[in-house]
C-alpha cells in the first residue's frame, strides 16, 4: 500500500523561535490582534510504500533520526499518516 506521511519539525516549547517572532510582529498583528502567538517550522510530505500506517510512520521518523533531518536537542517533531491507497 503507498501512505501519504507528514513529518512536521518545529521548535521545541521554550526554545527561540525569530523567525515565528518576525511574523508575528510584522505580518500578523498588522493584520488583526486576534492572531495571539506564530511559529515557524519545516513541513515535508513523503510517498512511502508500505504494509501498514504504523510501519510508514517508524520508518520517517527512522529517517529524521538517522538523516540527522532536525536537531533533537531544540526541535520536536510530529509523524502522521495523512492518506493512503489501497491500490485497488
Amino acid at each position: 500500500m503507498k501512505f501519504t506521511v507528514e513529518l512536521i519539525i518545529m521548535n521545541k516549547e521554550g526554545v527561540r523561535d525569530p523567525e515565528g517572532e518576525t511574523l508575528q510582529k510584522y505580518v500578523a498583528e498588522k493584520f488583526t490582534s486576534k492572531f495571539l502567538s506564530t511559529r515557524v517550522g519545516k513541513y515535508l510530505r513523503f510517498e512511502v510504500e508500505g504494509s501498514s500506517g504504523e510501519e510508514v510512520v517508524e520508518l520517517v521518523k527512522r529517517l529524521a533520526n538517522e538523516r540527522k533531518l532536525y536537531n533533537p536537542l531544540v526541535h520536536k517533531i510530529e509523524v502522521r499518516v495523512v492518506g493512503q491507497d489501497g491500490g485497488d
